[in-house]
């Protein structure tokens, strides 16, 4: 059942292929809004065609960028809850109601992968890494910091709103509810891997530390 005032906001760049399956079972849970991050293909197409609002960005601008012009938008038209998920069918929409019951008891819920031998080593080996980091800097236990399956309250959002326009974003949306010391919740989602290679990279992850540090400095 739609939760009053919820937006499900889904970045999407090239998935003409996917976006109709995701907004299909989506919209019946609130309003879809898709951030077309410079697609050139027919997402924006698909995706309206199905019942989604459609936002574009004229060129790729990363996904960091594209949640934040969706949750930027969605706030301003009167969101109170907003799901982020992923285009390309490796989150479930189906689980969108699990992260609404959650999210009436706490600011923001993070959706965990769990560490199976169907999620490639090398995220496994990442997250493990990233949540220490995460944890020693900033004071908080996220699973998968990696994991872009979230819900946060309008407010919540106005508190953790990131800089950063690459995947980046949800390790700084993290550590920006470490510093602002919100109410949190993680839920178990299941994911598949159609794509074994996409995601954060190694070289991604030896950034995000980085980045990290930085915050833990000036934030």
């Amino acid at each position: 059942m739609e939760q009053e005032n919820a937006w499900l906001i889904i970045p999407a760049r090239n998935e003409e292929h996917n976006i109709t399956e995701v907004v299909a079972k989506a919209k019946r849970f609130g309003k879809v809004l898709v951030v077309d991050d410079g697609s050139t293909d027919g997402t924006a197409g698909a995706a309206k065609e199905e019942g989604a609002v459609v936002l574009r960005h004229v060129i790729n601008l990363g996904k960091g960028a594209a949640l934040k012009t969706g949750c930027d938008y969605a706030v301003m038209k009167g969101a109170h809850s907003l799901v982020v998920l992923d285009a390309d069918t490796q989150h479930d929409p189906e689980e969108i109601p699990n992260f609404l019951e959650r999210l009436n008891s706490h600011d923001i819920v993070f959706g965990f992968r769990k560490f199976s031998q169907q999620m490639p080593a090398v995220f496994r080996i990442g997250n493990w890494g990233l949540s220490k980091v995460m944890s020693l800097l900033f004071g908080v236990s996220i699973a998968d910091t990696q994991c872009g399956y979230r819900a946060f309250t309008a407010e919540a959002y106005k508190k953790v709103r990131w800089s950063s326009s690459s995947y980046s974003m949800e390790t700084e949306m993290i550590a920006n509810m470490g510093i602002q010391k919100l109410r949190y919740a993680q839920v178990p989602i299941k994911t598949i891997y159609a794509d074994r290679y996409k995601g954060t990279t190694i070289f991604d992850g030896i950034k995000i530390i980085c980045s990290m540090l930085w915050w833990r400095l000036t934030k």
